[in-house]
């Protein structure tokens, strides 16, 4: 797995490297948003360890960037921040980043987060996917792509992220069956990651936006009060 970090405190990329290239990794490194753009054009990774607080070009715009650039690789991007609130934590999701880590961090997170990416990554490896067809929807594992069809009948290429597409695909794969949001994180992040079950409503608006239109927002991901999500397209 190739990691590239972005991040402008220079003790704080080199911790982080250290921590990568102990668990095997390969790892490049980035001070500044133009730079951290480059390579990963360049580079192609499968992570992308984004700082916030960037000067000139901030985190945020870092991760539309890499999320609207067509052709390439789909990273899983974790965010790092010296921020905690959740509105930060909102936003950040809203703009396509996979996890949230505030600093102050121990390496021992970063570690337990990038082995849940290293398994997830591997159970996609391993597993009989197959492509999922529903009344408005087209699921393709293996191209990673998702087709919706509109009300003028045509189809449309959503483009959804990493997490994105895990929580549709694994939602999709069972349809009516109700995940708690425990369930949806360890589906996407490995069992041993001990995060914010409430990220989950982030990435499940941020899906609702995409392959539904405004006054359906409900229309293949229900919410079930105090009990998760399920999708039903019948």
């Amino acid at each position: 797995m190739n990691i590239l970090v972005i991040e402008d405190e220079h003790n704080v990329a080199s911790m982080v490297r250290s921590c990568i290239e102990a668990e095997g990794y390969a790892c490049s490194t980035a001070h500044d948003g133009e730079t951290g753009l480059r390579l990963f054009r360049e580079w192609q990774p499968d992570v992308v360890i984004l700082d916030l607080g960037l000067p000139a070009m901030s985190g945020l715009d870092i991760c539309t960037q890499i999320r609207h650039a067509r052709g390439e690789k789909d990273p899983y991007i974790i965010m790092l921040t010296a921020r905690k609130t959740e509105v930060d934590r909102i936003i950040g999701f809203s703009t396509g980043a996979d996890d949230y880590i505030p600093k102050p961090f121990s390496p021992q997170e970063l570690v337990v987060r990038l082995r849940a990416v290293t398994r997830r990554s591997l159970r996609h490896q391993e597993a009989d996917a197959k492509i999922i067809q529903t009344s408005h929807l087209l699921i393709d594992p293996e191209q990673r792509e998702v087709l919706v069809q509109k009300s003028t009948g045509e189809l449309e290429l959503v483009t959804l992220t990493t997490v994105e597409f895990d929580i549709l695909y694994k939602m999709a794969n069972r349809p009516k069956r109700v995940w708690t949001r425990t369930e949806l994180l360890d589906a996407v992040r490995g069992m041993d990651y001990d995060g914010d079950e409430r990220s989950i409503d982030a990435y499940i608006k941020r899906l609702r936006n995409k392959i539904s239109s405004p006054n359906e927002r409900d229309k293949f991901i229900k919410t079930h009060i105090n009990l998760g999500y399920s999708f039903d397209d019948s």
